[in-house]
């Protein structure tokens, strides 16, 4: 019999592990993970896990006493954590995925880690169909411009995977992701449609509030109704996942051809003048 070699007892500081870990079928080598990994992959709340501080606060002492074989984490680190990471002694993968081409590649390396590559290039080939499939329902013509934000305060563009999957669903994305901008500098480039999914606020951004606070109530979007919350983890979880965002994309792009889905909210009401935003 072959000896099994691979990584038994996973630390997953990071969602997307989580996900990655669960699609190809091997969540029980998860003996520990982060809170939010809940969020996106309830089942591991099935069985007893030690929670753990996540990326950013990574803490030894919770990593060590989980005596795992591999620990997952993802980049940028803040310079602390990586040491308390690295402290924990345990074997480290770190992920720092910009495009979907980098997180194919963070399937397939997760799937080769523990013996589950055939697993891993299923996965990959499942996201890539159906955003071949979202792609080939699109219609020709004008695209609709779409700005994608992932955090608020200060706004913060999206990552290139999700200007990606825009483009998939038939949009053109403004702007530059994963940069910071300012609020003018959004309403400068007229985008048609607005989509927030901020990170760690699942579905609960406050569109109208955001729309008055930036004085944007004069803009296209809010115009036509266009602005939507597309929850956290459907955009800004690397993995699998991100295909239920591009169709809740698909939607927000082209309602007409596309039903709405889980995971999204759109605006319904807001101030039209900036008098009524200084007196609310």
């Amino acid at each position: 019999m072959a000896l099994d070699h691979t990584q038994r007892r996973i630390a997953s500081l990071q969602p997307s592990a989580t996900v990655i870990l669960d699609c190809i079928g091997e969540l029980d080598r998860v003996v520990a993970c982060t809170r939010y990994c809940a969020d996106v992959v309830p089942g591991v709340a099935d069985r007893p896990r030690t929670i753990l501080s996540d990326s950013w606060t990574a803490d030894s002492v919770q990593i060590t006493a989980a005596e795992p074989d591999l620990v997952i984490a993802a980049v940028p680190f803040q310079e602390k954590a990586l040491a308390e990471i690295l402290k924990s002694g345990a074997r480290f993968l770190g992920l720092a995925p910009r495009n979907l081409s980098d997180i194919y590649g963070d399937i397939s390396s997760i799937a080769g880690i523990v013996g589950r590559s055939e697993r891993g290039e299923e996965a990959i080939q499942a996201m890539q169909q159906q955003i071949q499939r979202i792609r080939a329902r699109v219609p020709g013509g004008a695209r609709p411009r779409v700005f994608c934000e992932e955090w608020g305060k200060p706004i913060i563009a999206s990552q290139p995977w999700v200007a990606e999957l825009v483009q998939a669903a038939g949009g053109d994305f403004v702007g530059s992701p994963g940069r910071q901008c300012s609020a003018e500098e959004i309403a400068s480039l007229d985008p048609e449609i607005i989509i927030a999914a901020w990170c760690g606020a699942g579905d609960r951004v406050p569109l109208e509030k955001i729309i008055t606070g930036r004085a944007w109530q004069q803009t296209s979007p809010v115009g036509t109704g266009r602005v939507y919350c597309i929850r956290d983890e459907f955009l800004n979880t690397p993995a699998p996942t991100l295909m239920q965002g591009l169709e809740a994309l698909a939607h927000a792009i082209h309602p007409e051809i596309f039903p709405r889905t889980k995971g999204i909210r759109r605006i319904t009401d807001v101030p039209t003048s900036a008098a009524e935003n200084t007196n609310g």
